[in-house]
């Protein structure tokens, strides 16, 4: 493990509006780039940082104190980390914690993970809040402000950047992982044991690996394809399903997942989450747009329009679904829109800003929600929408 001097040497973090913030290195030493956001969340520290969506981002966590109860391999939701940095107030030196491996700093500097520690992150994040998430840079070997400024300035822009092709899989596979015994049930229907009839084709934007779980606890079969697998390669699998994963950056940076997408549009029953959301807006004719700062936490209210209920929802993106087109409603349904694919209802809304969060096809079994309702971290107020998946395949299949 690296010895204690690496914990005081000097980092800066500089972003490119030109405001810095001084610090002490965290991770690995050297320097990264990316686009700087927030996350709310009070846990979950390693499956922030292993979800595949924080490809191209340093995260800022806004709890004061990160890393106390270590490192588990069980937690992870991808085969590495993904996040370009990791901003924290204070890191913690010592895990307490029967399960952990490791601590935060061994974990990252393994990872090669480039941090900063020591910041006043709720600074940080009322800056990036008034101002916009923004490029930005973590640096441990170059002090010369005016120099890092510039560096952060040259930082690529995450808008129209295809960056699920960074964390898709190579090659399609099975996954057979269910969640076991440590989590609660996927609304009335348990998570361990359920009999598998589903064959799914779940399409690896960046999938987290909790979500491919919680699609074999309620009883489905999955076959994970890269990003770019076309429409005629799905349907060659023989699907039952389709599932659309999360993934890092702007949709309209993937059009060949978008053509894709269309084609496959009422040939099966369709669910997209996060990434997947927005492409399957993206196919059905609305459009997307690039959030201020963002939605990144596990403590985010949203509305089921159908219900009126609010269920407190895991969250990670950037861009959201846009609708331009004129919204009919009334007080006994969700408001819709037509499109090519018929009407599309939108059927969630978050309560903090009032975007998008869920879209469902009136007429065809296809919807989609903004967050993850598989949490990890985060609460399972909205873990039902898996059984909701496979009702419509039973429906289709019946």
């Amino acid at each position: 493990m690296p010895g204690r001097s690496a914990r005081v040497k000097k980092a800066l973090l500089a972003l490119a509006d030109g405001t810095f913030f001084e610090g002490r290195a965290l991770g690995y030493e050297g320097e990264t780039v990316g686009e700087v956001v927030f996350n709310t969340a009070m846990t979950g520290y390693q499956e922030v940082l292993t979800d595949p969506s924080y490809k191209g981002q340093i995260i800022t966590m806004t709890a004061p104190h990160i890393g106390n109860y270590g490192m588990t391999p069980e937690d992870t939701e991808s085969r590495q980390i993904w996040a370009e940095g990791f901003i924290v107030k204070e890191a913690s030196h010592m895990a307490s914690n029967w399960r952990s491996r490791q601590q935060l700093q061994e974990y990252l500097h393994e990872a090669k993970i480039v941090g900063i520690e020591g910041l006043d992150t709720r600074a940080l994040t009322r800056h990036l809040r008034e101002h916009g998430s923004q490029q930005g840079i973590i640096t441990h070997v170059d002090m010369d402000t005016r120099r890092v400024m510039e560096k952060a300035k040259a930082a690529p822009s995450i808008i129209g950047r295809d960056l699920a092709a960074a964390v898709t899989c190579a090659t399609s596979y099975q996954w057979t992982e269910g969640s076991g015994e440590w989590t609660p049930s996927l609304g009335d229907q348990p998570r361990v044991g359920a009999t598998r009839r589903w064959h799914v084709v779940a399409y690896d934007f960046g999938v987290k690996q909790n979500i491919l779980r919680s699609l074999v606890d309620v009883g489905c079969d999955v076959t994970v394809v890269p990003a770019s697998a076309t429409a005629k390669q799905v349907e060659a699998l023989k699907p039952h399903g389709i599932f659309l994963s999360n993934g890092p950056g702007d949709p309209e940076g993937v059009p060949y997942a978008i053509e894709a997408v269309r084609q496959l549009i009422g040939r099966h029953p369709v669910f997209g989450i996060c990434l997947g959301h927005q492409i399957l807006g993206l196919a059905l004719g609305l459009k997307t747009y690039k959030l201020k700062f963002g939605h990144h936490g596990a403590n985010h209210p949203v509305m089921d329009l159908r219900t009126r209920q609010v269920e407190i929802t895991s969250q990670n993106h950037n861009f959201a679904v846009q609708v331009t087109s004129p919204i009919s409603a009334s007080p006994d349904r969700p408001p819709v829109v037509d499109t090519a694919f018929g009407q599309v209802a939108v059927t969630h809304l978050s309560l903090n800003d009032h975007s998008i969060e869920g879209l469902a096809c009136v007429d065809r079994p296809v919807f989609s929600v903004q967050y993850h309702p598989e949490a990890s971290p985060g609460p399972h107020d909205s873990a039902y929408l898996f059984t909701e998946f496979t009702q419509l395949m039973e429906k289709r299949h019946a």
